[in-house]
């Protein structure tokens, strides 16, 4: 899941078919929100995060909010719009399911997908969306 710069790599969600060929079995299966050990996690969060009191500032664009939170397994990373990704050892998964508030997931096949999707693939470096 981490590479030595410490950035998260890309780890596809594992999917198996359903031994049956019915489509609309298929599409139910596929709507199911991803389980198990390897499932990823992501939840965005646009304000100012602060851990034991001390902001969070990227270490490389020294932004200060709009974070990309990715849960894998007990581990949290925090990822920048600019592409910059770090393990956060200060944020533990409960504190990740409490920041889950809305249960409607969208489901990305993997985590370079869903970076590009949410915009924190490096493209929108220096940028603030709201």
């Amino acid at each position: 899941m981490t590479r030595t710069d410490g950035r998260a790599t890309s780890t596809p969600i594992p999917t198996t078919t359903p031994a049956v060929s019915d489509s609309l079995l298929q599409l139910e299966y596929d709507s199911r929100p991803p389980s198990g050990p390897d499932a990823v996690r992501l939840v965005k969060c646009p304000t100012e995060l602060a851990l034991r009191g001390m902001p969070v500032i990227c270490p490389t664009c020294r932004a200060r909010r709009d974070w990309l939170l990715i849960n894998h397994r007990r581990h949290v990373w925090i990822g920048c719009r600019c592409g910059t990704e770090w393990l956060e050892p200060e944020i533990t998964r409960r504190d990740f399911d409490a920041m889950t508030a809305d249960p409607s997931w969208t489901h990305y096949r993997t985590l370079d997908e869903a970076r590009a999707v949410l915009g924190f693939d490096g493209l929108f470096a220096g940028l603030y969306l709201e």
